[in-house]
């Protein structure tokens, strides 16, 4: 059995000039003032974008980022629906094989310490789960039955696409304190990410959680406040 913790890559992101540029190429049709684009003026007319709320003019740039969470999580990230996802698969995936360690992997649940009873009753049955699930498909069961017994804290991989107003939307929902724990674990360092990237269209949401991304990057919680 592995433990790990969660983590995303940025598979598919124009660079951020590109993005501003091209999104300022669009929103310009709205109002004809395409006589207005210097080299230096898309920033300011995406910033101004994103403030009057005309947000349609920036689902024109998509982004797309590989996650690695456990299976719990992404339930919830399939629940945005403006978006398209390729999700790792429990039916053909076979955990007893070579090419996956014949284990299991799971995530860390971050919020308790390994020293805790909770955790160490969390890893009784993640143990349990494991032994279980090997003996099935010693036993002949295909993975898509002895799936029956994995885990929610089993490690998955899940690609995300969506366009820049949807990652917005994600982001406000799930960095806020009312999201599980555990997803604000790996969305708080996509906005850090995001926001180094393409700065002008995340500031907003940057401000807003900046104490939580802080506090997450410092001790790796998310006790951080907004």
């Amino acid at each position: 059995m592995k433990i790990i913790p969660p983590s995303h890559e940025i598979l598919f992101m124009p660079d951020g000039e590109s993005i501003l540029k091209n999104t300022e190429a669009a929103g310009r049709t709205c109002y004809k003032s395409e006589d207005r684009i210097t080299p230096d003026s898309a920033a300011g007319f995406v910033k101004g974008i994103i403030k009057s709320g005309h947000h349609s003019v920036i689902e024109h740039m998509n982004i797309t980022v590989r996650f690695i969470c456990d299976r719990g999580v992404s339930h919830e990230l399939v629940r945005h629906r403006l978006a398209a996802y390729s999700q790792e698969s429990t039916r053909y995936a076979n955990y007893a094989k070579d090419r996956f360690g014949n284990e299991l992997t799971l995530i860390r649940p971050f919020f308790w310490t390994e020293d805790s009873q909770a955790y160490k009753d969390w890893l009784s049955a993640m143990e349990y789960a494991e032994k279980i699930y090997m003996k099935l498909i010693r036993e002949g069961a295909a993975p898509e039955k002895a799936r029956s017994v994995l885990p929610n804290s089993l490690k998955t991989e899940i690609v995300m696409t969506a366009n820049l107003r949807e990652w917005r939307h994600v982001i406000s929902l799930r960095c806020s304190r009312p999201a599980h724990p555990q997803i604000r674990e790996i969305m708080l360092p996509l906005l850090a990410d995001f926001h180094a990237r393409i700065p002008v269209v995340f500031q907003d949401l940057y401000e807003k959680y900046e104490n939580a991304v802080s506090d997450f990057q410092k001790t790796g919680t998310v006790k951080g406040t907004e």
